[in-house]
């Protein structure tokens, strides 16, 4: 954390330049108090290794104020988690097995776009149009791919999602209602998140919750052959796991023809839906 505040100048972080002599490089302890919402105090014993287990929102707020990168966002919040021993944070259960009949339905709706997620939004199977669509985006990038640390962590999703806000809110919302009951795995993940998505993440997760959005259209800016309009449908498959199927349809003519390209569809094969 010193190294990094050392490294952040004060006008890089809002604050004035000038103003007479620092002892610091870059941001006093006080600043980044300043900026993360928290005492001085406790910036110190973060520092000094007297504190080592904060709340992922402190983290999320401690790494906005740095500007880490979202490696050292990742790495910030394993150091908290066992504090730099070999413990990995990153293990999870194992993801849940998608039934038969679950496989046969997406090979049924091949090559429409079409995604299987379990209750943190990990991405389990795809189908071809699927894959089409959201590849070329970076969002099946990832091990698994996951939808939301997509969203709030990845640089690129901003200018691949042009509505990313109401996304943002829907996909927290989902999140939210996996963990009603409580669901510790996925409050891990949110604290995961807390971290590595910074604010933008952390004030949805403890905003009130709304129930999960379950049909719309979304927009997607694709590099080879522009805005998609995807109308889409939720379906909830849930068993002993919370799985989702969501299916998409051109919500108008253009995205029909540039769905068509994609998915090598003859022309007029698939009506847009209204809306």
């Amino acid at each position: 954390m010193r190294r990094r505040r050392e490294a952040v100048t004060p006008g890089e972080a809002g604050f004035p330049v000038g103003g007479g002599r620092r002892r610091t490089p870059g941001l006093r302890r006080s600043e980044v108090a300043t900026l993360a919402g928290v005492s001085v105090e406790y910036v110190t014993r973060l520092e000094q290794g007297r504190d080592r287990r904060p709340s992922g929102q402190v983290l999320g707020a401690l790494a906005d104020a740095l500007r880490l990168s979202p490696v050292e966002r990742l790495h910030l919040y394993r150091l908290s988690k066992d504090g730099g021993g070999s413990q990995c944070t990153g293990e999870r259960a194992p993801a849940p097995s998608v039934r038969p009949t679950v496989r046969a339905l997406l090979d049924r709706l091949d090559p429409e776009p079409a995604v299987l997620v379990d209750r943190r939004c990990d991405v389990l199977a795809t189908t071809s149009g699927f894959d089409r669509v959201a590849g070329p985006l970076g969002l099946l990038d990832g091990d698994p791919p996951n939808l939301v640390r997509f969203v709030f962590t990845d640089g690129r999703a901003g200018t691949a999602l042009p509505d990313w806000e109401r996304v943002a809110d829907e996909l927290v919302a989902d999140l939210r209602f996996a963990t009603m009951p409580a669901d510790p795995e996925v409050a891990r993940f949110a604290e995961e998140l807390s971290v590595t998505g910074g604010a933008a993440f952390a004030r949805r997760w403890t905003e009130p919750p709304t129930l999960p959005v379950r049909t719309g259209v979304r927009r997607f800016a694709h590099p080879e052959v522009g805005e998609l309009r995807l109308a889409y449908e939720t379906l909830d498959l849930s068993d002993t796991d919370v799985l989702r199927l969501v299916a998409y349809l051109p919500a108008d003519e253009a995205a029909s023809a540039g769905l068509g390209r994609l998915v090598g569809r003859a022309p007029g094969s698939l009506r847009a839906v209204s809306g």
